[in-house]
């Protein structure tokens, strides 16, 4: 499927997430060790914030991570405390730069691992239901912009958590009715650039891989030699579809249909589950 990191905490360049670590998301669209797939080389995208803007800075592209200059080049310059970043393999949508995630919209962005099985046969019913003034807006063919844009249209701006869950409620039940029996697979992160929702489920309870880091304070008590940590402040948190390194007891694993919220430095794990459909 896909790769994805989230990273909210001290400002770093983009390269100490992109390809310093031993497990790095570059590392991963190349040889990827929880993935479906080892290698996601259809594009990437990096989202970030900074000082000059609300809105996200965003570059995407169709050329593979491990091989793209220009990437390289930019990680080394931009710094940011906030960013998201996602190297993609194709569940069938074509390999262009409108299907790289993340996705934007405003001060919103938004990630996707998984998949919505039968995407084809629901996409005319699933886009039916995004607000009209946000139809426009959908720029790509991919199954994951069409679940940004539900949530969008749901809510996503007022109470997130809700509205991802509407929005997976209404592709359950949208599968449901056209006799697919597990519509959903995936994890799925947005932010608005000052807080974090990461969501991790399946309509079989079988999603793909979601971790977080440990405590930062409590992974330099651990490891009171290694430079990195003490690099990064103790209210730093990041998300990612794989552990970036193997230090031991750094990564925790996200559970099943759980919503992990990040705000202030602090996180919060709350059960997610489809809003049923009232209709």
């Amino acid at each position: 499927m896909c790769r994805w990191i989230a990273y909210m905490g001290s400002p770093v360049t983009l390269d100490e997430l992109l390809y310093k670590p031993a497990n790095s998301l570059v590392m991963q669209s190349r040889e990827s060790h929880l993935g479906v797939e080892p290698i996601n080389g259809d594009g990437f995208g990096v989202g970030w914030y900074d000082e000059h803007s609300p809105i996200p800075g965003l570059f995407r592209s169709v050329e593979p991570a491990w091989s793209d200059q220009n990437l390289r080049e930019l990680s080394l310059h931009i710094r940011s405390g906030v960013v998201f970043a996602h190297v993609r393999a194709t569940t069938g949508t074509p390999v262009q730069r409108t299907n790289c995630h993340p996705f934007r919209y405003g001060q919103w962005l938004g990630m996707h691992n998984g998949g919505i099985t039968g995407f084809s046969t629901l996409k005319r019913d699933l886009q039916m239901a995004v607000d009209p003034s946000l139809f426009p807006l959908i720029e790509g063919s991919t199954d994951s912009e069409t679940l940004f844009f539900l949530a969008l249209s749901m809510g996503l701006t007022d109470d997130p958590p809700a509205a991802l869950a509407a929005a997976v409620g209404l592709v359950e039940d949208v599968g449901h009715k056209h006799g697919i029996a597990f519509p959903m697979q995936g994890t799925v992160t947005v932010t608005d650039g000052q807080r974090l929702w990461a969501c991790r489920y399946s309509s079989e309870g079988r999603s793909r891989s979601l971790f977080r880091n440990r405590d930062v304070s409590v992974l330099r008590a651990q490891y009171p030699d290694n430079p990195v940590l003490h690099g990064l402040s103790d209210d730093t948190r990041v998300v990612v579809s794989e552990p970036l390194g193997d230090l031991r007891g750094a990564w925790l694993e996200v559970p099943e249909s759980t919503c992990l919220v990040v705000e202030d430095g602090q996180e919060e794990l709350l059960p997610f589950a489809p809003a049923m459909s009232v209709a």
